[in-house]
């Protein structure tokens, strides 16, 4: 019998291990722009800068997605199915449906580089809240994004949300972390400091 029972809580106790949920960070924004502006080496390039800030963050064995769109591709399409957390073990939200709804968990002290830092927002100098999507707020591709990620030039233009959920007043394209205005004068980090934004963008794991 007591071995039986001691059978038993040993196979609770491997259940519980294996459902045991992963809050190791899958959710950041970058820290830095890559240095050419909106020219990110495309979705591959901007994929794969994603990758190499996390890993030099101390995280591993995940496949790192920049939530972008573009004129072939969806940024909600991208990010895999979720839950997400950022470097603190915050979760984010549950799926791609939280994630574009009212309830997911995107603040200002939320969104956090893959350092675990808060990115500047209004009233902070510099404002960095202006983060690059391309997207329009259900996260489908908007017209605007940079030549599809290739652009860092005068010409050309981005749509950026705002990572801290503010902005010039109480609509909800202000209050949008992934679709609030297009940048102006071209796409290079100079053009996008003139919106509140340095060209950073949000990277995703995608579990796949």
């Amino acid at each position: 019998m007591k071995r039986a029972l001691a059978a038993i809580a040993f196979a609770v106790a491997c259940s519980g291990a294996a459902t045991a949920q992963d809050t190791s960070m899958s959710f950041f924004v970058t820290s830095v722009n890559p240095g050419k502006g909106g020219d990110l080496g495309g979705l591959k390039g901007a994929d794969a800068y994603c990758d190499t800030l996390a890993t030099a963050a101390g995280s591993t064995g995940k496949s790192w997605k920049a939530y972008l769109s573009t004129d072939a591709e969806n940024a909600k399409d991208r990010i895999g199915t979720g839950p997400w957390y950022n470097a603190k073990g915050e979760k984010i939200a549950d799926d791609v449906a939280m994630l574009h709804g009212d309830k997911n968990n995107l603040t200002k002290q939320t969104a956090l580089n893959e350092k675990g830092e808060v990115i500047n927002g209004r009233g902070d100098t510099p404002n960095r809240h202006d983060i690059l999507t391309g997207s329009k707020a259900d996260g489908t591709a908007a017209t605007d994004t940079c030549g599809n990620w290739t652009m860092g030039g005068a010409e050309g233009a981005a749509i950026v949300g705002h990572s801290d959920r503010t902005g010039l007043n109480d609509s909800a394209e202000a209050k949008s972390w992934n679709s609030s205005h297009a940048t102006r004068g071209g796409c290079t980090v100079e053009a996008f400091k003139g919106t509140g934004g340095e060209g950073l963008f949000y990277c995703f794991a995608a579990n796949e």
